[in-house]
């Protein structure tokens, strides 16, 4: 006993038409053709919906990846602040006169 089933359909003849084009190309029969195609199409669902669905976490995870990424940015500009405040004030004329002094703070 035979794994397959028959699956009977009626179809335009604009449809049948372009099937049987189809059918000079690359195959011999028509319930090969309509096989593949059907084959194709499930797969194309397949990862339409695969799509959507890391979409739609992306889209939930959204707020949450935007507060991660801006964990502890308040406080780093706090600090580069600081830093560059003391390297222009490392650049300040000595109490001599003229002279610039050029440190390196680490």
């Amino acid at each position: 006993m035979s794994s397959s089933k028959k699956l009977m359909t009626n179809l335009s003849k604009e449809l049948n038409e372009e099937i049987r084009k189809k059918l000079k190309k690359k195959y011999k029969k028509k319930s090969e053709f309509i096989r593949d195609t059907l084959i194709l199409y499930i797969e194309d669902k397949k990862k339409l919906s695969k799509i959507d669905e890391l979409k739609k976490g992306y889209i939930e995870m959204a707020q949450i990846n935007l507060e991660l990424s801006e964990t502890g940015f308040v406080k780093d500009m706090s600090q580069l602040k600081e830093y560059e405040a003391k390297l222009a004030e490392s650049d300040l004329p000595d109490d001599n006169g003229s002279e610039k002094r050029r440190y390196i703070l680490c």
